[in-house]
């Protein structure tokens, strides 16, 4: 992997606040770990804005789980991180999907925030 320690602390530690609400089907919890205006690409059309982010949670099925794994990340600027990740989401019903997940996070005071989220399914 390629980037510091101080970059892989800074996308888990964000990541961690995400995992921890999807898991818990919290759609508003999962909403808090973006800015305000975050452009946000699930596996649905893109939204932009926390509200678009709440709904995208709140319309996946209770027991969804994620588990990520950083593969890269990269500091843009000072206040501006990049992580690429695996992340593999669980249901209770069907098969996990395994996808790829870019995530630009941003500084906002003394707390990170997710500004840019992309996922892909590869293959």
């Amino acid at each position: 992997m390629s980037g510091t320690a101080a970059e892989e602390a800074i996308v888990r530690g964000v990541m961690d606040r995400w995992k921890s609400a999807v898991d818990a089907h919290e759609p508003q919890q999962v909403a808090s770990v973006f800015t305000e205006d975050a452009i946000f690409q699930g596996l649905h059309p893109y939204s932009v804005g926390r509200q678009g982010v709440a709904d995208y949670y709140d319309s996946q099925p209770i027991g969804l789980k994620a588990e990520y794994r950083v593969l890269e990340t990269r500091r843009l600027a000072q206040d501006v991180v990049l992580g690429y990740l695996d992340v593999d989401f669980s249901f209770t019903d069907r098969p996990a999907i395994q996808v790829t997940l870019s995530v630009v996070l941003r500084r906002l005071g003394d707390q990170w925030y997710v500004g840019h989220y992309q996922v892909s399914k590869l293959g």
